[in-house]
């Protein structure tokens, strides 16, 4: 199936609006409210969520991290984590379809000027939203078979990539590729450029509809002007990779409030005691209570977790910005806070998932209830990151003072 690109945002194009951060961050309960409409039904019928994009546009979201000074409203890394959550908690999959574009914003913001950034915040500004993908099926790690040839005056693109997540709700997709040199390249691409093919075809057992599937590059023009030599600030790839696995977690973090309501709503509105059960009805029936509280510990915990790591990715941030002495300890800091942060998180998620159906009896297993979504969010968000790794790297750490994989900013 290939997706439509042809969907008009040019109304939105005016409607953002960066007057003030405390009134993009208002926006967002309302926005938030009715992305959860029909949320879980969208899932049960594959629907992509559009819609919810063309508001995200409309509110100006996707310019919540460009600073004050560079024209933006100066939004901080826990409002952006905040934001994800908030939006998670609503559907996952439009949280996480975000990822590579708030992943391209903070790399442009920490960038050194140039006419290349000024056009790129011009575009964030205006709006715009940006994915692409990088991966690719049957190659080898790290090898790049999207080939970029020369023809006249500009440049042919064909190939075919995997992982792109979000690329069917985004205004422009980044792809990287091999030249007629055997050098390897970016480029960054209208969505709607004729050749690309966003195809629908993501069939993982979770987050159904974060168009994550592949592209399909037939004879895409480029143009000179549109092709990048791929380099970046080291440092800059430190943090952007913490923050990218943050933003999953942010993910996470959203469908754990959303099980503590489905709890709370299922056991007010559906449940009955069961048979044996002291109580006369479900909710005042002490081990359905005591479900549900360990969900809204759960929830409490996992909050607390990212928050917190968030605080240290935007000491992170403010270093990069500052250009501060201590700035290798404090990507170290952001690296293994967030490593702790996602084992813990990781437990205390799945534990909710499953515990959820302990508020009720074979009713709650209904598929119109579709509570096991949010098993299959969660675990599909959790396998980004092997958790393993993540644990092995933290007591290496504490046991050898060992940094080596906290300090190379690649685990994806």
């Amino acid at each position: 199936m290939t997706l439509n690109h042809s969907i008009d945002i040019s109304a939105t194009r005016s409607g953002t609006s960066h007057a003030g951060l405390p009134g993009l961050l208002a926006r967002i309960p309302a926005l938030v409210d009715e992305i959860a409409k029909d949320a879980s039904q969208r899932d049960l019928e594959r629907q992509l969520p559009f819609e919810a994009f063309r508001q995200i546009r409309e509110a100006g979201l996707g310019a919540l991290r460009v600073p004050r000074e560079l024209g933006g409203p100066g939004g901080s890394v826990s409002d952006y984590i905040e934001l994800i959550a908030s939006l998670a908690s609503a559907d996952p999959n439009v949280a996480h379809a975000l990822r590579s574009h708030f992943n391209f914003s903070e790399a442009v913001i920490h960038s050194p000027d140039s006419p290349e950034k000024r056009d790129y915040l011009d575009k964030i500004l205006d709006g715009k939203l940006f994915a692409g993908a990088h991966t690719e099926v049957g190659a080898p790690l790290g090898t790049i078979l999207t080939r970029l040839t020369r023809t006249g005056d500009s440049f042919r693109l064909n190939g075919k990539k995997w992982y792109a997540t979000g690329s069917a709700y985004s205004d422009f997709l980044s792809f990287s590729a091999t030249n007629d040199d055997g050098q390897m390249i970016s480029v960054l691409l209208p969505a709607d450029r004729p050749g690309i093919n966003v195809l629908d075809d993501w069939d993982g057992m979770g987050q159904r509809l974060t168009a994550s599937g592949g592209v399909a590059l037939d004879n895409v023009e480029v143009f000179a002007n549109e092709i990048k030599t791929r380099s970046h600030n080291a440092d800059v790839g430190r943090h952007c990779s913490t923050l990218r696995q943050l933003h999953l977690a942010a993910c996470t973090a959203g469908v754990v409030r959303n099980i503590r309501e489905d709890a709370v709503s299922y056991v007010r509105k559906q449940a009955r005691a069961a048979m044996h059960s002291p109580a006369d009805v479900a909710r005042d029936d002490q081990f359905v209570q005591q479900v549900v509280g360990e969900i809204a510990a759960n929830a409490y915990a996992v909050d607390a977790l990212i928050a917190n790591t968030a605080r240290i990715l935007d000491e992170s941030s403010q270093a990069l910005f500052n250009a501060t002495p201590t700035l290798d300890q404090q990507l170290i800091d952001a690296s293994i806070s967030n490593a702790q942060m996602q084992v813990v998180v990781a437990k205390l998620a799945l534990r909710s998932a499953e515990v959820l159906f302990e508020v009720g009896g074979g009713s709650a297993t209904s598929r119109k209830y579709n509570f096991d979504r949010h098993w299959r969010n969660i675990r599909t968000v959790l396998n980004h990151n092997p958790l393993l790794h993540k644990a092995r790297v933290v007591g290496d750490f504490y046991l050898n003072e060992t940094t080596t994989h906290l300090r190379e900013g690649l685990v994806f």
